[in-house]
């Protein structure tokens, strides 16, 4: 019989009691929902729960096919959480824990009635807006019904709905089928994990007040439910497990870390974490020194990914997270930061450290270093070398490493982050520990300790000094300074032993003067000694992408990281180069050659004519014609990424003065290039650029183009713009001169505009100079293409950091790297091609003591080269003491969470 119904919202609740009395005596629901939410079980969760058999739904999502077919499962469970809890949890909260508690069980198949959900992506059907369900009795009744309620509190009980029932078996098996036929297709995937888990949570739920979570600071009560969980993938293990170790050892001693993970492994994000952390526990205020580049990128994940408000100092005026910029106050304006955590460039301690002295006359809570390889000594060892200790940083090394180590005695914990510990010599990891060692003994020992001397401990790190064998000989260098109680239980029974706190660095007790029992447990420490609790393993913690994709996870049977792999092309694959632009080249080796024989200038200025028209014609010429004129304009290969003020050190820009007056053959040469350049056609790396976006269908998987230099990069964009006039093209470079080519219109863009039009899949093609290298999260784009390769490897590191990233949902990325054949990158190529891996292995990152290869090579000196390569490193101490993850806590479970609005109001204090 059929019978029709309209619901609508009403005292008596229609659509309440229908369902209700259809439920009662029920061994059986199947239900097409369309949506499906948790306020279902508010409504009729009584009834739900006494169905005797199971109960299916099968609900849309806006999960993509592709991430049900990701071979990750993680990347599944991930993908669903996101789906299924874009609400705010006090929402979803808001019906009452009875109704998530009754959901929890109906998941986890307590009682009679057992909740299978299965998710089908809206990529497969489109947005299922049909809805029906079947309901099975204990006498072999059935009865289904249709119409456009959801399966939601709103479908059933408030909207205005229209349903259908019909309990012929013609009307029952109709929907059964179409029931089955979604149930059972290959995308359907069952609810998964973190859903349950998370609906689990909900059900035990409580806010805290700020004051009762400092009693006991559990980090999960503020992470669980910050936009990083709800909106994004969470925080990873290796994430979890920095932001731990920092704020333990913040709550024990006071924090000091270098933070080194490679590109790409979300390090902005841990340590805004920590410094939230901290902030709400301190009354003291957080301060972070950051390139200004990576300023505004650090305001907008701290709000976005952490809820976590926060001011940066623009060098006028103090602006928060919401754009308000606040008149400057006060005889020191920069002390009136108006946000607990002050965001503060490092170009300053450069260009005008006066201006921050103000800042070593107070106390912090933590002070954060952004890219701290930039704080260096001024002259590194020899090679064969160890070198000495700092002994007056005002003269021996640069104006930022000079300012951190006075900041050091006057904050509570101290966090470096660097993807680059160690980029000319070993003795630059032992420097920074030695920074954060300040008014610390914690990090490199007290008084008497061997790592306090970088000629006796380097060479043990490096494994070059034989290592002693005998417990009583391990000792003095493990009782000082001494492992946290966290680190072991044998360090915590020491400790325990010894009467030593957890502030408490040194132990003063000899091997010798141990009880029996404690010398089996110092044993048992010094037997692991070098490769679990040396202070380099303590103190720099590095995780490589490679370990993290390869490791399994003993918690969840999967990689610590989804594996994004690397697809390369053009590495065997030169771009062939004849006529003019064969002939320009071959003129432009002899200009350099014979500009090498009159002018001692560095390698970069030798060598620029060549690297300018190994990127393109258009750099090319535009080089040469400024050469000719005798322009003195500065140059830097990139128009930002080498400015002094980003560096945090005195770099030195070169202008081409060094080259004039130029002799009577050198201008004859660079005449004959010019006339070439002219006549040259079309640059052959366009067709190909070209032919990728086009016929491979890099356009449609978003693709980044990376050049040195502006000249390349701007003429690429116009091209671009020409070839796909329906798309617009951003260009993102430096000093003003990024903008959107559309149509043949330049328009003038900020950076933060085009990075939210990448977000937002408003642009899918960017053309970058090394300006978009640093703190640019393109996750959203699939590909990208080398331009031109720079001399300087960590910079392709940093290229392809944009991509390969936390985020990234492909299993894969593409990127092509274009160089002229017989030009000196190609030279270069033969080259390194056998041995570039090996060294990648061995030094846990490429040198950047490779560019001088590349000069060697540009100048004919091959041979020169080779021995360059020779005396790299032939052992990497750090990556395999590094590859660990110890178990991180579950904050997934954690029930008591911190009340967001007084968690913002704290922050929101500024600086008294």
């Amino acid at each position: 019989m059929i019978h029709r119904y309209v619901f609508q919202r009403s005292r008596s609740m229609p659509g309440k009691r229908f369902l209700e009395e259809r439920l009662t005596g029920a061994t059986g629901y199947d239900r097409i929902a369309g949506y499906f939410d948790t306020s279902l079980f508010e409504l009729a969760g009584e009834a739900l729960e006494q169905v005797q058999g199971s109960i299916r739904i099968i609900c849309n999502s806006d999960i993509r096919a592709r991430d049900v077919e990701a071979a990750a499962a993680a990347a599944r469970e991930q993908a669903q959480r996101l789906s299924f809890f874009k609400h705010d949890p006090e929402d979803l909260a808001k019906g009452g824990s009875d109704r998530i508690a009754r959901l929890a069980r109906l998941l986890s198949g307590q009682g009679t009635a057992k909740l299978e959900v299965r998710v089908l992506p809206d990529d497969v059907f489109g947005l299922i807006h049909g809805k029906a369900g079947v309901i099975r009795y204990a006498d072999g009744r059935r009865t289904s019904f249709l119409g456009s309620a959801n399966e939601t509190f709103a479908g059933w009980a408030l909207n205005y709905e229209l349903v259908w029932e019909d309990d012929s078996d013609e009307a029952c098996d109709w929907v059964q089928q179409e029931f089955d036929r979604l149930w059972s297709h290959p995308l359907a995937m069952p609810l998964s994990k973190a859903v349950v888990q998370e609906v689990e949570r909900l059900s035990r739920r409580t806010e805290v007040r700020l004051e009762d979570w400092k009693k006991n600071p559990d980090a999960g009560g503020v992470a669980v439910e910050s936009p990083v969980y709800r909106e994004q993938f969470g925080l990873w293990p290796h994430q979890k497990y920095f932001v731990s170790q920092a704020w333990k050892a913040h709550q024990a001693h006071g924090a000091r870390f270098v933070l080194a993970d490679q590109v790409g492994l979300g390090k902005t994000v841990q340590l805004g974490m920590v410094a939230q952390l901290i902030a709400l526990s301190s009354e003291k205020p957080v301060l972070a020194l950051l390139p200004k580049t990576l300023m505004e990128q650090w305001q907008v994940e701290l709000w976005d990914l952490l809820q976590v408000p926060s001011a940066r100092w623009n060098g006028t005026a103090w602006v928060d997270e919401e754009s308000h910029e606040y008149q400057p106050r006060g005889r020191d304006p920069i002390l009136a930061c108006p946000r607990k955590i002050g965001l503060i460039s490092q170009g300053l301690i450069v260009h005008s450290p006066e201006s921050l002295q103000c800042l070593l006359e107070r106390e912090w809570s933590c002070v954060i270093v952004d890219e701290a390889h930039h704080a260096r000594r001024r002259k590194l060892p020899a090679p064969d070398e160890r070198g000495p200790a700092i002994r007056n940083p005002d003269t021996e090394c640069n104006r930022l490493y000079a300012f951190l180590f006075k900041l050091a005695s006057k904050t509570e914990s101290m966090l470096l982050a660097t993807a680059t510990p160690v980029q000319l010599h070993p003795i630059e990891a032992w420097d920074l520990l030695y920074l954060l060692s300040q008014n610390n003994p914690h990090v490199l020992g007290d008084v008497g300790s061997f790592w306090l001397d970088p000629e006796k401990a380097l060479p043990v790190v490096l494994g070059e000094a034989e290592l002693p064998q005998e417990a009583a000989e391990i000792w003095p260098w493990l009782k000082n300074p001494f492992p946290p109680s966290w680190e072991s239980p044998h360090a915590k029974r020491l400790r325990l032993d010894a009467h030593m706190s957890e502030r408490t660095a040194v132990c003063g007790l000899s091997f010798h003067e141990l009880r029996p029992a404690a010398r089996t447990w110092a044993s048992s420490l010094c037997s692991v000694f070098f490769d679990q609790h040396m202070p380099f393993v303590r103190n720099i913690i590095r995780r490589t992408r490679s370990y993290l994709e390869s490791t399994i996870n003993p918690a969840t049977r999967e990689p610590y990281l989804t594996l994004i792999g690397i697809e390369l092309f053009g590495e065997d694959e030169p771009i062939p180069v004849t006529g003019y632009l064969a002939n320009a080249y071959q003129e432009a080796e002899a200009f350099c050659l014979t500009l090498s024989q009159r002018i001692r200038a560095a390698g970069f200025l030798k060598t620029l004519l060549l690297r300018r028209i190994g990127s393109s014609i258009e750099a090319g010429r535009r080089t040469v014609a400024a050469m000719l004129a005798g322009s003195q304009a500065p140059l830097t290969e990139d128009d930002e990424a080498n400015e002094p003020e980003n560096n945090g050190q005195e770099v030195q820009t070169e202008t081409l003065s060094a080259l004039y007056p130029l002799t009577e053959k050198e201008t004859e040469i660079l005449q004959r290039c010019a006339s070439l350049l002219e006549a040259s056609e079309e640059d052959p790396k366009w067709q190909v650029i070209l032919h990728y976006l086009r016929n491979k269908g890099w356009m449609q998987e978003g693709c980044i183009l990376f050049s040195q230099y502006y000249d390349t990069a701007h003429w690429v964009a116009g091209l671009l713009s020409t070839a796909f006039p329906g798309q617009p093209i951003g260009l993102y470079a430096g000093a003003d001169k990024s903008m959107l080519i559309h149509q043949g219109r330049e328009l003038r863009k900020e950076r933060t505009e085009l990075k939210r039009m990448v977000k937002e899949h408003e642009l899918s093609i960017l053309v970058g100079t090394d300006a978009a290298s640093e703190g640019l999260n393109l996750q959203t784009m699939g590909t990208l293409i080398n331009i031109d390769l720079p001399w300087n490897p960590t910079k392709l590191e940093q290229r392809k950091g944009r991509i390969q990233r936390i985020g990234q949902k492909r299993e894969s990325v593409k990127i092509l790297n274009l160089r002229y054949k017989d030009s000196v990158e190609d030279r270069v190529h033969q080259v390194l091609a056998g041995r570039l891996q090996d060294i990648y292995r061995l030094f846990g990152q490429i040198p950047d003591v490779l560019e001088d290869v590349w000069i060697d090579i540009a100048l004919g000196e091959v041979e020169k080269a080779k021995q360059e390569l020779d005396r790299l490193p032939h052992r990497n101490p750090f990556d395999e003491r590094y590859g660990r993850i110890d178990s991180v806590a579950d904050w997934e479970r954690c029930a008591e969470v911190v009340n967001r609005i007084e968690k913002i109001e704290v922050l929101k204090q500024g600086w008294s």
